[in-house]
């Protein structure tokens, strides 16, 4: 079944219920009762009645006493239960707990409390009900300094702050918001990773907090190094992406060197060690570039502006190859090794050409020999 109106999401403000939230809205989803510590408490009455589905984010992560982990994690979601079943709504219910149930400490008690609440209700009224245990979770919009030691490093680390780490060893489990969300979306529609009397996201990342620093300063320096890093590796990838977030809002843009002479510029833009390196290439009207060629470097010219003529010869023949590029038509012309090759803008404005090599420069070992087309 697919609920396509009503639902109530508690913690709505909080980092998954934001998260949540704007997904739902992108899929189309738009009565959406939305409650959080600062609604009117008179409109979760309302909210219950109508309800078709509801998302239980709200809880307590930090307080300092049992009594407000309790009055947190166990006793709104008493009230929340209480005011559906005074409506006899027994609509489906999905609960966040944690992975610290398991654990002897107030937070994992409280939570493990709320758990046992939801489930007597289930069998109490036969309302379906969804119990996640979340691990770590990481992404856009999480608080740092919070309760969260990714959003924690990556604020920090962006802003060149001290990080605190007391064991590098420890390993963290941790689960990417776009991926539980996806997981809370399967569940409205009714198909969710259930196992047993909990419900799971299905991809879990295990990796050490010191594997986790590095990473992110990694991420720190890639910025000034124009790097980039593997996104094969999808941790790599979302941690990325959830670094970038984080970034101080004035310091978003990087300033790049370039290279100028009469002829253009030259600035290299992207550099990674797996897919090589990207640069911007301008050349003033009338003036040529290149006459070299390489023996392992392959490069692909792609003109987005100007007009031009890429000529290329392979060695120890005389036929010259002419591909003529404009901005206006974008192809992909391949400089393969071995053929000595030049551009030629034969426009009145700017040529300008992105360039991608399969390795980035090497000072040491340029790999680029002068010769004539």
């Amino acid at each position: 079944m697919i609920w396509t109106k009503n639902i109530l999401i508690t913690g709505a403000k909080g980092f998954i219920g934001k998260n949540l939230i704007i997904e739902l809205k992108n899929r189309g989803f738009t009565d959406l009762f939305e409650y959080d510590i600062d609604t009117d408490p008179s409109l979760l009455n309302d909210y219950c009645k109508d309800a078709e589905f509801v998302f239980h984010l709200a809880g307590v992560n930090r307080a300092d006493t049992r009594e407000e982990f309790l009055q947190g994690n166990y006793g709104f979601t008493s009230t929340l239960l209480d005011r559906l079943k005074e409506w006899n709504n027994t609509c489906p219910v999905m609960i966040s707990s944690s992975i610290q149930a398991v654990l002897d400490n107030e937070y994992g008690k409280s939570k493990k409390a709320g758990e046992d609440l939801i489930l007597q209700y289930a069998k109490d009224t036969g309302a379906e009900v969804f119990i996640y245990r979340f691990p770590n979770v990481f992404g856009k919009w999480c608080k740092p300094n919070y309760n969260s030691a990714i959003a924690t490093f990556c604020y920090n680390i962006a802003r060149g702050l001290p990080i605190t780490v007391i064991n590098p060893e420890v390993v963290l489990k941790l689960v990417y918001i776009d991926d539980l969300v996806e997981e809370l979306v399967r569940a409205l529609h009714g198909e969710a990773n259930k196992k047993g009397d909990l419900c799971e996201v299905p991809k879990v990342y295990q990796i050490s907090l010191s594997e986790i620093t590095d990473l992110i300063y990694s991420f720190e320096r890639s910025r000034r190094e124009l790097s980039i890093p593997d996104m094969s590796n999808s941790l790599t990838k979302k941690l990325y992406s959830t670094f970038l977030s984080y970034l101080p809002e004035k310091e978003l843009s990087i300033p790049l060197k370039t290279n100028a002479d009469h002829r253009g510029s030259f600035t290299e833009f992207i550099k990674t060690k797996e897919r090589g390196q990207i640069s911007v290439n301008i050349i003033k009207p009338g003036y040529i570039k290149g006459n070299h060629w390489h023996h392992t470097k392959c490069e692909k010219f792609l003109v987005v502006k100007g007009t031009g003529v890429i000529r290329l010869r392979k060695i120890g023949t005389e036929t010259i190859i002419k591909y003529f590029v404009n901005g206006d038509v974008l192809e992909v012309v391949d400089i393969p090794v071995g053929f000595v090759h030049n551009i030629i803008n034969l426009g009145e404005t700017d040529l300008v050409i992105l360039m991608w090599a399969n390795e980035c420069f090497d000072p040491d070992k340029p790999d680029t020999y002068y010769m004539e087309v």
